[in-house]
């Protein structure tokens, strides 16, 4: 009856490795960690495609207690943030708990054992006395339901699953997608294809981006001054956050902000795209903020060039070497690249099979219920498992901000544990329920039901027509309530 395990960890990106660290602070080292990949750092280590950078200022993209002083750029490069991850790894003594190549199917609580019984490739079983989910919030690629897609014959390269090797030099590239993603590789597609033809079916809101290499003064400044890079990252996120946050979690109080970052996109637009007619396509008509919004200062000039071509006509079906339109005009390429993103509530919330106690199927109940999860945490009926990308989870503009505020609520329920010498935990129904009461009354202030986001096709919103995904409080509030949240809010128990 004893688990193999204390505890396991499915995902080593920086959600992963960030619960590792908290739970070995607290005394835990009987830890495994799980990936299906065959390294570590989760969407750093799977996403190489060109131009591949981090879409929030780099001196937050990062653990507050381990900072990295040594960025090269503002935004930086994503091998970057691969080199960090490996620092964090060896820093914290956490590749001896990983393990590789491991593709988990799914997991089940033994009520009896009160334990999870977890299923791995090639029919292995590993129990666990905890279980923690960290597949991250883009683990699951969408793959874009065209007709004729499986007919062409040329080369296919999704962003998430990119080839290196692969020289687009002279070649007639579409890509289909312009969310952050297309924003960053359509400019570097540009580069080299002979003709680039991006079908785009919803535009995103691009503000200016404010990146340039760090000089090797500051970088030596950060490393000899850990509080000037701590003053840094601060000032930055409070920026940031009083615009970009409040202009979307609380657009009803003050929607002023949110017509600033409008007109500052627009303006970014009109400067950059001098054609009437093709700046009125990438023109978004839904509010600044239903869907996520990007920086960039290289891709709305990729359309002045005159071998770059958007189309905005949906597209009707895919043939062996071109695109049709629905309009029947035909665009003849070798080559299509997709930047469709991620689906999150189909595949991603769970991104594998999760039985609970009484035989709760975690997906089944979310779609058929609401999507929710106590603190973007935890889940009645589901004992001694927590998921950390989650319903209502992401908090700020980082997603350290997510992760670190998550290890606060590690810290304070595993410490809880200790102290009643207790084995389960189970977060109640009425605190779950009073939890989902409070951040969908929040919401009710955000441009996401006081706005216009009919046409956003943003993957904030669910089945049911919720944005489930954003923590809808600033960051410091939700860094509060995850160290203070009430010890009640689970029931504790020692082993039958």
């Amino acid at each position: 009856m004893t688990p193999q395990h204390e505890v396991v960890i499915i995902g080593a990106g920086f959600g992963g490795m960030g619960a590792a660290i908290q739970l070995k602070e607290l005394g835990i080292e009987d830890l495994l960690i799980l990936d299906r990949e065959n390294d570590l750092g989760g969407t750093w280590h799977v996403n190489r495609y060109p131009g591949l950078a981090v879409d929030i200022a780099s001196v937050t993209y990062s653990y507050s207690f381990e900072p990295n002083p040594y960025w090269s750029r503002v935004f930086a490069p994503g091998a970057e943030l691969k080199k960090y991850a490996e620092h964090v790894a060896d820093k914290y003594d956490l590749r001896r708990h990983m393990r590789f190549d491991t593709v988990v199917h799914g997991a089940r609580w033994d009520q009896d054992a009160q334990h999870w019984i977890i299923g791995v490739g090639g029919g292995e079983v590993i129990t666990a006395r905890y279980l923690l989910s960290a597949t991250g919030f883009l683990s699951q690629p969408n793959l874009p339901d065209i007709a004729g897609i499986g007919s062409f014959a040329g080369t296919i390269l999704h962003s998430a699953d990119w080839e290196e090797t692969t020289d687009l030099t002279g070649r007639k590239v579409a890509i289909i997608g312009t969310g952050a993603t297309g924003v960053q590789l359509i400019p570097q597609l540009a580069r080299k294809a002979e003709t680039l033809t991006v079908f785009q079916r919803t535009p995103i809101w691009v503000v200016p981006k404010v990146d340039f290499a760090i000089p090797a003064a500051v970088q030596t400044l950060f490393a000899r001054v850990p509080a000037a890079q701590r003053a840094a990252r601060s000032a930055y996120t409070t920026l940031l956050e009083a615009i970009m946050v409040t202009a979307v979690l609380h657009y009803r109080q003050a929607g002023f902000l949110n017509k600033i970052a409008t007109a500052a996109a627009r303006t970014h637009l009109f400067a950059q795209v001098r054609d009437r007619s093709l700046r009125a396509k990438l023109v978004p008509e839904y509010s600044f903020g239903c869907k996520r919004p990007t920086f960039s200062n290289t891709y709305y000039p990729t359309f002045n060039q005159d071998h770059v071509h958007l189309e905005t006509t949906p597209i009707a079906r895919i043939e062996p070497g071109a695109i049709v339109t629905s309009d029947g005009v035909r665009t003849e390429i070798d080559t299509l690249v997709l930047a469709t993103g991620f689906n999150i509530w189909d595949t991603n919330f769970p991104a594998l099979e999760m039985i609970g106690r009484e035989g709760r199927d975690l997906g089944k109940w979310w779609r058929e219920n609401r999507f929710q999860a106590y603190q973007g945490l935890s889940v009645p009926y589901f004992p001694n498992y927590l998921t950390l990308a989650s319903p209502y989870a992401y908090s700020g503009m980082s997603y350290f901000d997510t992760i670190e505020s998550q290890m606060k609520h590690l810290r304070r329920l595993f410490g809880e544990l200790r102290r009643n010498g207790a084995k389960t935990f189970e977060v109640t129904e009425q605190a779950n329920t009073e939890f989902l009461d409070q951040v969908t009354g929040r919401l009710g202030d955000s441009v996401f039901y006081r706005g216009n986001c009919a046409s956003s096709r943003s993957y904030y919103f669910n089945q049911h027509g919720e944005a489930a995904l954003l923590r809808p409080t600033p960051t410091r509030t939700a860094y509060r309530e995850q160290n203070t949240f009430p010890i009640d809010a689970y029931t504790y128990g020692r082993l039958n």
